[in-house]
């Protein structure tokens, strides 16, 4: 199994990080990518990434901090080509549920990423709530500019879906499938077609059932990869196989 999406660099999971990766191992998680969110995160996620070879990281700014953290293209690449192990441009994206950022910060920030994801060929996470819309847009302009997008925490509608995969998107499922009130998102996991699929925990937030309301960790990874078996009709075991797969190539 692949946790696709975590923050390591948060508690409790940061001063706990043996206990955590053990545990991840344990369930048979081979590879864990921890996401940036800001500029001092970045900085704890280069250590963490030292901490054991199953560890990936990111580097990027969280559209909650796109006012307070400015970054151009040339600095994203500048910081990934300095770092093997960090593999990927995000999470970036468009929230306009809470006024975190103003909006144009966030479109600029967007662009950034993009520009810089492009220039390195790695794949771009994209955060977007309350704005389908917009990040669809954004997203069209570049088409044919071989991007590779990985929605991370998907919980967008099915129409947005079907956009996004003319667009040859990723999806990544998080423990929000396993709550009861989610059979939109459900039906919108069933018609995603299983190679565009990964699985994430977006830990320490959003802990699967029947963890709910405790705080996640990566090796709770298992019970979303359950779910989506179930959602999609296939063993534990394939499900595994071909997120992780999934995974692989898109990440190369």
């Amino acid at each position: 199994m692949i946790d696709s999406h975590c923050h390591l660099d948060h508690e409790p999971l940061k001063s706990n990080l043996e206990a955590v990766i053990e545990r991840s191992k344990k369930v048979g998680i081979t590879k864990i990518l921890t996401i940036c969110t800001t500029l001092s995160s970045f900085k704890k996620i280069k250590e963490i990434v030292k901490k054991d070879e199953i560890i990936y990281g990111t580097y990027g700014i969280h559209p909650h901090e796109a006012q307070n953290d400015r970054v151009t293209s040339d600095l994203i690449v500048k910081e990934v080509k300095n770092n093997k192990k960090i593999i990927g441009v995000g999470e970036t994206g468009l929230d306009f549920y809470y006024n975190n950022s103003q909006k144009t910060d966030q479109f600029r920030s967007l662009e950034e990423h993009i520009n810089a994801a492009i220039k390195l060929n790695i794949p771009i996470i994209i955060h977007s709530r309350n704005a389908e819309n917009e990040t669809f847009e954004i997203l069209n302009e570049y088409k044919n500019k071989n991007l590779k997008i990985l929605m991370h925490c998907y919980t967008g509608s099915k129409k947005f879906a079907e956009k996004l995969l003319d667009l040859n998107a990723y999806f990544s499922a998080s423990g929000i499938i396993t709550f009861k009130n989610s059979t939109d998102l459900q039906e919108t996991f069933k018609f995603i077609p299983l190679e565009k699929l990964l699985i994430e925990t977006d830990s320490p937030f959003l802990a699967p059932e029947p963890k709910r309301g405790k705080k996640n960790e990566p090796s709770f990874v298992k019970y979303t990869a359950e779910k989506l078996a179930e959602i999609k009709e296939l063993t534990n075991n394939d499900l595994v196989k071909v997120t992780s797969s999934n995974f692989n190539t898109l990440f190369n």
